[in-house]
């Protein structure tokens, strides 16, 4: 049997589109690709955002903002001197953008001025972390981006 170029063209697109499909289903249904959203609750988020864009402002009309300290133990997280530290309660959260499992979120429980992530609990790698905290009725909200 003799092949001629329109038979050979015709066999290497359909072996083309073969090979792009074969990496298609192996991407979609591979257990070792992890295609996760940033966050299951996408739409309530987005209903929460003039909330967020509030305490931001809220947050930078702070003479004295929240500061980020590295430390053999971990990281700290200064809150401002003028607050009282038993009236700040609050979360931080610890967002991986790599990786979804290590991401953890904590409680504001503090009696200093500051507030400590254990060391143990960070990976090498980028971290973005957001401190959410509510100061005599009046929300805050911190994002940084940070390499630890």
């Amino acid at each position: 049997m003799k092949l001629n170029w329109g038979t050979g063209i015709v066999i290497a697109i359909i072996g083309f589109i073969g090979f792009i499909m074969y990496f298609v289903v192996a991407m979609s249904t591979g257990k070792n690709y992890n295609h996760d959203l940033v966050t299951e609750k996408y739409y309530q988020q987005e209903l929460e955002f003039q909330n967020k864009l509030d305490a931001t402002k809220n947050a930078k009309a702070l003479k004295e903002n929240i500061k980020l300290e590295k430390v053999t133990e971990g990281i700290k997280v200064h809150f401002p001197t003028d607050f009282n530290p038993k009236d700040i309660n609050g979360k931080v959260f610890l967002y991986r953008p790599s990786d979804k499992q290590l991401d953890f979120e904590m409680p504001i429980s503090i009696s200093e001025t500051y507030l400590l992530v254990p060391e143990k609990r960070l990976l090498g790698g980028r971290w973005n972390i957001t401190v959410s905290w509510n100061y005599k009725n009046k929300d805050y909200l911190f994002q940084k981006e940070l390499m630890y």
